[in-house]
């Protein structure tokens, strides 16, 4: 699949934090840092994320979508 995005980073999912409606998932990468993003709930489940999965970070502008290959 193509993306318009050109920056991609492999990572980890470390934790997931879900209410109702939104979710906070933080991310594992190369390096000294962590990254993070806010989906809804719905699309947490949809992608069938889970703590330890390997995503890829696909970054545009100030969004963060991760991407199970």
């Amino acid at each position: 699949m193509k993306y318009g995005a050109r920056n991609q980073i492999k990572a980890k999912v470390e934790t997931i934090k879900s209410d109702d409606i939104m979710s906070l998932v933080k991310y594992r990468v190369e390096g000294p840092v962590e990254m993070g993003s806010v989906l809804t709930t719905e699309s947490v489940r949809d992608l069938n994320l889970a703590p330890g999965d390997e995503v890829l970070l696909v970054i545009k502008a100030i969004h963060v979508l991760p991407v199970k290959p």
